[in-house]
């Protein structure tokens, strides 16, 4: 499929939330399965809703993600500008072509007309619509006279633009997801194209911009379904039904249980992200965590977006980005909602860490031991990460795994005295010390295989010796192999800790 153009155009009114990030990674997947061009433009005709930092957050979440535009803001191409509230003049223009069609037409209601309508159809019970059963009633182009009009106009009194809608043949649309959707066009209101301050709704606006940009496929969120038969009403008032793009729309992510849409209180309740970066709110000041901030690896996140609501049709979990751009296939998203599971998306980032070169993990863990004021070799540090990594989430977890490699414990679990430490215990950690002194050479496998001898050839309590011994090194009743790490800390640290447990706890 050559020549395929789509585009990501969230609006500059909040963080991005993680459906639109899965929006965005969706029709990048298809742009790169099918040779095409992948767009991002920024939809900000709604300057009542703008919020400062918006559209650059959404640019570093994607940049973040490594879902890079072809063309769009901040990378240029050949249909700038691709910033909507620098193209107002061409949808005043496209506007007006529809006015002069008899395709929609002047409104001049004032808010407070409009409200008291509201008012009198709540009154008898009612909602109000401006539709073909209303519109006489108004004060429109089509209710008042050419010289009405037309003075209202030169005035210089506000108006909008609305499309259209009479009593008809049903709009009969195809999504690619959804197969074949029919509505009734009397059950739709005259829908505002151009507004009063000068710029478009987003429903002129997207129509216009995807026809002069040459998009072939709309790949958008489930919730802008209802503002198809509108968007397909628009490309054929325009005399461009030959040329419009094929829709898809995508399933909801809904919340862990299932019920409704996934949304940040969602988030601050089940303490995980739904936004992929931190944002802080420019206006209260209140902070909302992101998926980086969180630990998360950006390949583990496009992973968990990929799987919600999409399928390869195989049994694989773990893609990589380029393996996603191959597998992904439009047939293959369902309709349903598609649940977030918390758990899962830690699984994600689980066993991409384990993937990680132990290098790499190393270089991600030095700034915690920093702040801890620790200083460490390269190689120790990848040894303690190597043994460690399996029962980490997080690189942010490595610390609670193996602290203790760094510092020597100070004070002992109670619990774990209370069970441990008995009246000779005292007794066998010295014994232990002088058959640690004589194990050579001072490996994890010599260790294992010479403790493990001495403590069968003296018919001591295997657990006994173990779980003691263990107290004494980490403080606690966790930690890794005992001897992988009596041979990472080496004899001297190893013998310093049990000397310093037996003499504290006498």
């Amino acid at each position: 499929m050559s020549g395929t153009r789509v585009r990501f155009a969230p609006s500059p009114t909040g963080p991005l939330h993680i459906g639109g990030l899965r929006t965005a990674l969706f029709n990048y997947l298809f742009a790169r399965k099918t040779g095409g061009t992948f767009i991002l433009r920024i939809e900000d005709t709604d300057q009542t809703r703008y919020v400062p930092g918006a559209e650059d957050y959404i640019i570093e979440s994607l940049k973040w993600c490594g879902i890079n535009p072809d063309e769009g803001v901040g990378v240029g191409g050949s249909f700038e500008p691709y910033r909507q509230s620098e193209r107002k003049e061409i949808y005043r223009e496209y506007a007006g072509r529809l006015v002069d069609s008899g395709d929609a037409y002047f409104a001049f209601d004032t808010p407070e007309e409009l409200d008291s309508r509201r008012k009198e159809a709540e009154a008898s019970k009612s909602v109000f619509t401006y539709d073909a059963a209303t519109r006489m009633e108004m004060r429109n182009s089509l209710s008042l006279s050419l010289e009405e009009t037309l003075h209202l106009i030169e005035s210089g009194a506000p108006y909008v633009i609305r499309f259209r809608f009479d009593p008809g043949d049903a709009v009969v649309m195809q999504d690619i997801i959804r197969g074949e959707v029919s509505v009734d066009p009397a059950t739709l209101d005259d829908k505002i194209l151009f507004k009063s301050d000068g710029m478009p709704t987003y429903h002129l606006a997207n129509v216009v911009d995807d026809h002069l940009m040459r998009i072939t496929h709309v790949i958008r969120g489930e919730e802008w379904l209802p503002s198809l038969p509108l968007h397909v009403s628009l490309y054929k008032a325009f005399g461009w039904k030959g040329s419009m793009p094929q829709f898809a729309h995508l399933p909801l992510i809904l919340k862990p249980n299932g019920q409704g849409k996934l949304s940040k209180r969602d988030g601050d309740k089940g303490g995980f992200p739904v936004f992929p970066l931190e944002w802080k709110d420019p206006f209260s000041g209140e902070i909302s965590s992101g998926y980086r901030e969180s630990g998360y690896f950006p390949e583990a996140c496009l992973n968990i977006l990929a799987l919600l609501g999409w399928n390869s049709g195989t049994e694989q979990e773990i893609f990589t980005l380029e393996e996603l751009e191959q597998a992904f296939d439009l047939s293959r998203v369902g309709k349903a909602g598609a649940k977030f599971d918390p758990e899962k998306a830690r699984w994600f980032n689980h066993q991409y860490l384990q993937q990680k070169p132990v290098a790499e993990l190393a270089e991600l863990y030095k700034p915690i031991l920093r702040e801890k004021g620790i200083q460490a070799s390269d190689a120790f540090i990848q040894q303690v990460v190597e043994m460690i990594r399996e029962r980490a989430h997080f690189v942010s977890d490595l610390w609670e795994q193996s602290g203790f490699f760094f510092i020597a414990p100070t004070s002992y679990d109670p619990e774990v005295v209370k069970k441990r430490w008995k009246e000779d215990t005292a007794g066998l950690m010295t014994e232990l010390i002088k058959i640690l002194e004589g194990i050579d050479p001072f490996d994890a496998e010599t260790i294992g295989e010479n403790v493990k001898s001495e403590i069968h050839d003296r018919g001591w309590n295997m657990g006994a010796v173990m779980n003691a011994w263990r107290l004494l090194m980490v403080g606690t009743s966790m930690g890794p192999s005992l001897p992988d790490l009596a041979a990472i800390l080496g004899r001297e640290e190893t013998l310093d800790r049990i000397r310093k447990g037996i003499e504290t706890l006498k």
